[in-house]
């Protein structure tokens, strides 16, 4: 079998720039690239600690019909997607960073019956991003 790994996870978010924020000056990821296409935008961000791997937002209609890009919208601020899910070492830490940068909390850190540590909250967007202590 050949070895496999995961390259790209795509995140569709309502505005890239409060996205930014988020994940990038909050979860402290990093710009990878930034791609403008017409009046479309793709941000990839580097996942410390995984080279190789990256979150890529982008706008519902990215690529997409006026009609897909608008159920999609209504899709992601309700949090239909997801959640992406996080490993960190110090959750406390970035729970506090998040919490004190205005994200919505859904969850403080406690630990869950099926074992993590973790919390949740919403991106910008509605998205949920769960983020679990780092065995």
């Amino acid at each position: 079998m050949t070895n496999i790994s995961v390259q790209h996870v795509p995140l569709i978010v309502l505005d890239v720039d409060e996205a930014l924020h988020f994940y990038r000056d909050g979860l402290g990821l990093s710009v990878l690239s930034d791609v403008a296409n017409g009046d479309f935008r793709w941000v990839s961000l580097g996942v410390p600690g995984q080279p190789g791997l990256s979150v890529v937002l982008s706008a519902p209609g990215a690529g997409r019909s006026e009609e897909d890009a608008q159920i999609i919208a209504e899709q992601v601020a309700k949090g239909a997607f997801g959640p992406l899910v996080f490993s960190v070492a110090d959750l406390d830490a970035v729970f506090e960073s998040l919490a004190a940068g205005g994200a919505e909390v859904l969850q403080e850190p406690i630990v869950q019956p099926w074992g993590p540590r973790d919390c949740a909250f919403r991106d910008p967007s509605g998205n949920m991003v769960r983020i679990n202590q780092a065995a």
